[in-house]
């Protein structure tokens, strides 16, 4: 982290436990950052509550940890959607992931998540997500009397090491093939549409940011993008009327909005570092992953403006 970004969460972690492990939570931020016996800090991205949704702020402590937790949606949860269940055993549908860290605040804690596009972002009800990998290190670290404390305001504008988002992937299923017979030829097979040029961002040439700077300038990158970007151009170019086009076009905009609000938050990056060959490999890495993710969710989400009807190839 850089020296000022340290300071002000040693400061934090001076005052709420002396010498010993604490958590700190930036809402600005949207970052957790542990800090070790050793004085040594790690950040970690982390989903806040949704707009609306009371937050804790202040101080508080690690109340109990759990291992493959059962969540049990509160009251106010069934009350405002009656079809949940009254418990989620664990498994890969369980909201909490594998890992929980309760509280002393009713019903908060900071845990794992089924659904890691959200982290970075404000989706949770209160609680605190955090990406699978990244909760597991914070569940070693921790013991129950952790103090913790959460703060409106951010903690540093230190460049912590970005996180890899967790590219998750579908197997292919193996299909076994119906014998043929003379009566039914086989059908000819179906040549998939060959991907989508590029299309460069136009923004290109003005862009500053240094996340969007990188995307730009790394070929490998632009690459990837350029094919997320073609596909949309060439799925609105099949669009004929006037206003279907422009309320799709809307839709993938605002998805690619929610999208860079997550490399933001999951590939942080300080202006001014990108000269650091570390600094850049991690950035590089990180949205490597993000892009590579983003095409198969271009693909889905125009697969869902189109009514459901599967895309002939991936962009």
């Amino acid at each position: 982290m850089a020296p000022a970004a340290a300071r002000s969460v040693a400061q934090a972690a001076e005052e709420i436990a002396g010498d010993g492990p604490s958590i700190a939570i930036s809402l600005a931020d949207r970052r957790l950052y542990l800090t070790g016996a050793d004085g040594t800090t790690r950040s970690f991205p982390v989903a806040i509550g949704r707009p609306g949704v009371p937050i804790p702020l202040g101080d508080s402590t690690i109340m109990r940890k759990r291992r493959d937790p059962t969540w049990r949606p509160t009251a106010n949860q069934r009350r405002e959607k009656p079809s949940l269940p009254r418990a989620v055993p664990p498994g890969p549908n369980n909201p909490l992931g594998r890992f929980a860290l309760d509280l002393g605040w009713a019903a908060i804690a900071i845990h794992g998540t089924n659904d890691p596009d959200s982290v970075g972002r404000q989706a949770s009800g209160g609680c605190f997500r955090m990406l699978p990998a990244d909760i597991e290190t914070v569940f070693a670290a921790a013991e129950v009397g952790t103090p913790v404390r959460v703060v409106r305001g951010s903690l540093g504008e230190g460049m912590p090491k970005p996180t890899a988002i967790q590219s998750a992937r579908t197997l292919p299923v193996a299909v076994k093939a119906m014998p043929q017979t003379a009566q039914q030829p086989p059908k000819p097979l179906a040549i998939p549409e060959p991907p989508p040029q590029p299309v460069p961002d136009p923004r290109c040439p003005t862009v500053t940011a240094p996340l969007r700077r990188m995307i730009c300038d790394e070929p490998a990158l632009a690459l990837l993008d350029g094919r997320a970007r073609g596909a949309q151009e060439r799925f609105l170019a099949g669009i004929a009327d006037p206003a279907a086009r422009a309320a799709a076009a809307y839709d993938l905009i605002q998805e690619e909005r929610r999208f860079h609000e997550r490399i933001a938050a999951l590939c942080w990056i300080r202006s001014g570092t990108e000269g650091d060959p570390d600094i850049a490999a991690s950035a590089r890495s990180c949205l490597t992953t993000a892009l590579d993710r983003r095409l198969d969710d271009v693909s889905e989400r125009i697969a869902a403006l189109r009514g459901g009807a599967r895309m002939a190839a991936r962009p």
